[in-house]
């Protein structure tokens, strides 16, 4: 299969949404990363549509049409019947003169090749009589068939797609020439790539609306009233059928759209409760006028229904009919390599992901898968990843940040921004002496704590970090640190029981100011012991002197 969607990388957000509107899970998730496994894709296209971040890209062939009509070779276009509905108001005439400004030699509507197929379509059920015939102008619808029910192969027309039989005869009426098929499908580019020799190119509409943007060429709105025009409701559902005669007898005809009625009705037909009917099947809700790149966020069910029907005439296409066999399309099985769990294999990844319980089985869908047994598959397969169950996930967050807000010694206070108690711990209501945390979850903080702090951070919006202060109330010293989330609009408080701390240090502050005291008194005590000692040497020593004196002068007498 060619590969015609591409992942941008950098841009995946792990959202999983491309997973849950994948209608047969062709995507593996790895590396964060969502991967189209194109062995199993069938080219719908609602990956692209759906994906928020533009991450999923057609494979543009803009400038391979440039270099097939650089080389000199007439180049026409097949331009899908679709054509009317995105561009609004400009018919066929119109849009071929803006094809023709960009270099293409001519344009021609593919519902030409329609009129042929569906005719086909007619023989087949008149002549062969099969008992079940499912259109084949799908690609989409095919490759669901050829890779999901092979079995059911026989059922589908073995014809030429519209785009085939209408490019097959454009060459036929100019030898020599290169076909170039636009519409709203991405399925398309497989189909031109896998049946080489007949569609040279496809391109989308968003291909051409850019090149004819980069050209600043704009389509003029140039209608035209053919009647021999029916074949224009191909694009709808139930527009194959409004084309044919509907005679053959004993037929039931019917128009599924979307690919999960167009399972439905293959596995009916599979287990044997379909008989003797054609079905118009469409891979996209609405068929083409549905389709994925109708300018991608195109979504006008019934304007665009209205502008189909309007342009349509009320005959077929003046067009010769090819022989039987030129119109022939063979259709292989394409078989699937994916390996199927045993059911102690999925038991052990429900486990895993902590689902041990038919109850703990939510099948909420998040994962991209409807039930968690096909998410269990998809791991089995490499498709999926255990991480992307979110309960399982929030649980786990949930279970880790419980442990480590109930086993943390630190007190944690969350208020939101009305200062409204929103989660509080057992180590704060330790502190605070709060039997249980219904007690005051919602009511406002300054029932158990002074909001200042709080409201200081808030008005601030700027954290306040390792603030010691009395809890009066409470008998307690705390370290408070509150830490503004401007994200969610809530005050986390995270307090620290410093009572110990600040008794430890009070007592020996009290000690250190005992023992400065005693040392005071102790000092005092010496100096006057001093100072007396030293008021009886002087006067000792007075007496001494005045003694010697009187001696001296004794001696010196005599």
């Amino acid at each position: 299969m060619a590969n015609c969607l591409t992942l941008k990388k950098s841009n995946c957000k792990n959202c999983y949404k491309c997973i849950r509107h994948c209608p047969v899970k062709s995507i593996r998730f790895s590396g964060n990363q969502a991967h189209i496994i194109d062995e199993e894709c069938i080219l719908c296209g609602q990956c692209f549509v759906v994906c928020p971040q533009n991450a999923k890209q057609i494979v543009d062939e803009t400038e391979k049409v440039r270099v097939l009509i650089q080389s000199g070779v007439p180049v026409y276009v097949s331009l899908a019947p679709s054509f009317i509905a995105n561009y609004r108001g400009i018919g066929i005439r119109g849009m071929e003169k803006a094809l023709c400004r960009l270099g293409f030699a001519g344009a021609e509507e593919t519902a030409i090749g329609a009129s042929i197929v569906k005719t086909e379509y007619e023989r087949l059920l008149r002549e062969e009589k099969r008992d079940i015939v499912i259109s084949s102008c799908c690609h989409s619808v095919n490759l669901l068939i050829q890779k999901y029910f092979p079995n059911e192969l026989a059922c589908l027309a073995d014809v030429l797609s519209p785009m085939q039989a209408h490019c097959r005869d454009l060459k036929r009426r100019h030898p020599g020439a290169a076909t170039v098929f636009i519409g709203p499908c991405v399925a398309k580019k497989d189909e031109a790539a896998h049946y080489g020799g007949i569609v040279d190119a496809v391109l989308t509409y968003e291909e051409l609306t850019a090149w004819m943007s980069a050209e600043h060429i704009v389509p003029e709105p140039d209608m035209d009233e053919t009647d021999e025009s029916r074949a224009r409701f191909f694009p709808t559902t139930g527009g194959i059928l409004k084309t044919m005669a509907q005679s053959a007898p004993g037929y039931t005809y019917m128009a599924i759209d979307g690919v999960e009625n167009c399972i439905a009705a293959l596995r009916d037909i599979e287990n044997g409760k379909i008989h003797k009917c054609f079905i118009e099947m469409s891979a996209c809700v609405g068929s083409c006028v549905g389709g994925p790149v109708m300018e991608k966020y195109h979504r006008s069910p019934v304007a665009d229904y209205t502008a189909v029907a309007a342009y349509a005439g009320k005959r077929d296409f003046d067009v010769p009919q090819p022989a039987d066999h030129e119109i022939r399309k063979f259709f292989e099985p394409i078989g699937l390599r994916g390996n199927i769990p045993g059911e102690e294999e999925i038991a052990e990844i429900l486990r895993k992901m902590g689902k041990t319980k038919p109850e703990d089985e939510l099948n909420c869908g998040s994962c991209g898968y409807n039930t968690c047994r096909e998410k269990a598959i998809a791991i089995y397969q490499g498709k999926a990843e255990i991480s992307m169950c979110l309960p399982y996930l929030k649980e786990k967050a949930e279970s880790f940040s419980d442990c480590i807000v109930s086993n943390t010694p630190n007190g944690l206070i969350v208020v939101n921004d009305a200062l409204e108690v929103q989660q509080i711990n057992e180590a704060a209501r330790r502190i605070m002496n709060i039997r249980e945390a219904s007690d005051v979850l919602g009511t406002p903080v300054n029932r158990i704590l002074d909001p200042a702090l709080f409201a200081e951070v808030l008005e601030k919006k700027h954290s306040i970090r390792n603030r010691r202060g009395y809890l009066a109330e409470y008998k307690k010293y705390v370290e408070q640190t509150v830490v503004y989330d401007p994200t969610y609009h809530l005050l986390v408080c995270i307090m620290r029981d410093v009572s110990d701390e600040e008794n430890e240090r009070e007592k020996k502050e009290s000690i250190s100011r005992q023992t400065v005291e005693i040392a005071d008194k102790v000092v005092d005590k010496q100096m006057r012991i001093v100072q007396e000692i030293a008021s009886l040497l002087g006067e000792t020593a007075a007496e001494t002197k005045i003694a010697l004196t009187k001696l001296k002068e004794s001696i010196s007498h005599e």
